[in-house]
């Protein structure tokens, strides 16, 4: 089945009202002569004359008279639909789409649910991003915004806040002799062996998160690898390995199988929203002012 040939259709409308093919043609911005070739061709394709003209008037022919009948109300409809279905379109939730590096904490979904609340018209949708690739999904467009671990240094990125500063913790097997330690120093991270962080992170920010030697330049051991904190905690179960992890991850990550000991020596970590420096909206900034809003020490 061909296409309805809907400029046709809505020239024979408005010619079955005005009866007069010069004020046809201003109505829909167009010239008196468009105005008949557009009648010419309905006529063609239906194959009968709609419309009759003399020198004097303008009328519609019997069949015309009865197409436009038949015509008018589902014409109506098909605009009443799409009137409709961009009322809704216009009322519809506009996703932002913001992805997390880890657990996303009580503070951070108290912050998704006000900012919900106050801008109606968004939903939030949430992606996991792999531990050890912060930047991917949110240089290539596939989300608006990323929670990440600072640091960040990507020419195409802006960080829109800075939150959830974080003392280190060593994640051990319940059964390694670091567990019994109240703290550890950054230093006798060079006698365990740590599960390194795999991806495509930059070695800046591995540097920081994924340390391959301590603040004082000794080497740091590694054995196995892990793109997710649960891989790397799994590792940490049944070995004697060890993970380091923020204090807020690992609150959110406790198990009777490991503990988490605090380190005394490395820069605290600390959460950045990111995004595109190009896409930047008042609707990003007004997501970075909601979580703002939802930590106590705001930083």
């Amino acid at each position: 089945m061909s296409e309805p040939p809907m400029r046709e259709i809505e020239c024979f409308l408005v010619l079955a009202e005005e009866l007069h093919f010069g004020r046809t043609g201003e109505r829909l911005f167009i010239s008196q002569g468009r105005v008949s070739q557009l009648i010419s061709g309905l006529e063609r394709r239906i194959g009968t004359s709609l419309v009759a003209r003399t020198s004097r008037r303008v009328h519609l022919t019997e069949f015309g008279a009865e197409f436009l009948a038949s015509l008018a109300p589902a014409h109506r409809a098909l605009v009443g639909v799409i009137e409709d279905a961009q009322s809704r379109a216009r009322n519809m939730p506009t996703p932002l789409r913001v992805g997390f590096q880890g657990a996303i904490y009580d503070s951070i979904a108290a912050a998704v649910s006000r900012f919900e609340i106050q801008h109606p018209q968004t939903c939030v949708t949430i992606k996991e991003l792999p531990l050890g690739d912060p930047f991917s999904d949110v240089l290539a467009g596939r989300i608006d915004a990323a929670v990440a671990l600072l640091p960040v240094d990507e020419p195409e990125l802006t960080t829109g806040l800075v939150f959830s500063r974080q003392p280190q913790t060593l994640a051990v097997s319940v059964h390694h002799p670091f567990s019994e330690l109240g703290v550890i120093d950054a230093e006798q991270l060079a006698q365990i062996c740590l599960v390194p962080i795999t991806g495509p992170a930059p070695d800046y920010w591995q540097r920081v998160n994924s340390p391959s030697t301590t603040p004082g330049g000794a080497t740091i051991p590694t054995q196995g690898g892990a793109s997710t904190v649960q891989e790397g905690l799994s590792q940490v179960a049944f070995s004697q390995v060890g993970l380091i992890l923020c204090a807020a991850t690992a609150t959110y990550s406790q198990r009777s199988d490991i503990t988490f000991v605090p380190i005394n020596g490395l820069p605290e970590s600390a959460l950045g929203l990111v995004w595109r420096t190009e896409l930047e909206s008042p609707r990003l900034r007004a997501f970075a002012k909601a979580i703002e809003e939802a930590h106590s020490c705001p930083v």
